[in-house]
């Protein structure tokens, strides 16, 4: 790896499988191939910088597939909502992408990550909370559909048969 973008990746597996508390350095390291002066090369902060790298990444992802295809959708389109959901689906199916906002915000690490992990469902929940205004319905309906798509799309990864 010769770029900080290709270990983001690699240190976002780490994460999820260990946790932010839990991703010791030497846990990263392994995770991406690269020595300990490497990632301290390619991320000065350390430990919060690369997770920090990790959910903008993540953040780029969802704003790109989900938050500006909502917030671009024609007034009421249902299909704006099921391309959300089928969007969704396949990043967590993928088996490269993971969920850190969600298991951030509910870990020891909640504190370090708060904005960033707020504004990234302040933000889904307000282009969901459109779509569905523009169909009849209302905020609290986006406020309860929203965690239920992550939360399903999420499980529907975790019960997935394993692949060989």
């Amino acid at each position: 790896m010769t770029e900080r973008a290709a270990a983001v990746p690699a240190l976002a597996e780490a994460f999820r499988e260990h946790g932010f508390a839990g991703a010791s350095l030497t846990a990263l390291s392994a995770a991406t191939g690269l020595g300990k002066g490497s990632l301290y090369n390619f991320f000065p902060g350390g430990k919060e910088e690369m997770a920090a790298a990790v959910l903008a990444d993540v953040d780029a992802w969802f704003t790109a597939s989900v938050f500006e295809p909502l917030e671009a959708a024609r007034a009421g389109d249902p299909e704006a909502v099921n391309a959300m959901f089928d969007a969704v689906t396949a990043y967590f199916r993928s088996g490269r992408r993971v969920c850190l906002q969600g298991a951030f915000a509910l870990g020891r690490e909640r504190d370090l990550f708060a904005e960033s992990i707020a504004g990234y469902f302040e933000r889904w929940i307000a282009a969901l909370a459109a779509v569905l205004r523009a169909a009849g319905h209302g905020e609290p309906a986006a406020r309860h559909a929203t965690p239920v798509a992550q939360a399903g799309t999420a499980s529907s990864g975790a019960t997935r048969p394993r692949s060989a």
